[in-house]
């Protein structure tokens, strides 16, 4: 039931704004996979499952690195992730990070924070996956809005 939850969670990050579903960045032999949307797009089930509060005023980061190879599939990797967010009039929050493995075919970081209506946030995202010494660092823009 769990890796279900799970999986319900990642689908419906990924597929609730087709947009941001698509948002990639290349570092090297890693991809990083990134979104951010309004809590409230997440079922109550999935929402009670992570402890993730739905509101339309709170917002979900969601990254997931993967590692790409020549002949096979890219595969999930575990790695340091640590995110801030700074809006428009230069009010930095960091964002706490937690990690979801998923029946060890998936990795997810997720982590939230509060949102105002048409309110922009530039992210900065530093990852460090396992094995490797020097983070890359993702920087995306996301504007939120509210009811």
């Amino acid at each position: 039931m769990k890796v279900w939850l799970k999986t319900l969670l990642m689908l419906t990050v990924l597929t609730s704004l087709p947009a941001i579903a698509q948002q990639a960045q290349k570092f090297g032999e890693f991809t990083v996979h990134y979104n951010a949307l309004n809590t409230s797009m997440i079922t109550a089930d999935v929402a009670k499952a992570y402890g993730i509060r739905r509101s339309d005023s709170r917002a979900l980061v969601n990254i997931s690195i993967l590692k790409n190879s020549e002949n096979q599939l890219p595969t999930a990797v575990n790695a340091k992730v640590t995110a801030s967010a700074r809006n428009l009039t230069g009010q930095t929050r960091n964002i706490d990070m937690r990690e979801i493995v998923e029946a060890e075919t998936a990795i997810y970081y997720i982590g939230e924070l509060s949102v105002r209506n048409m309110e922009n946030f530039d992210f900065t995202v530093l990852i460090t996956p396992v094995g490797q010494e020097n983070p890359f660092t993702l920087k995306f823009r996301q504007q939120f809005y509210t009811e």
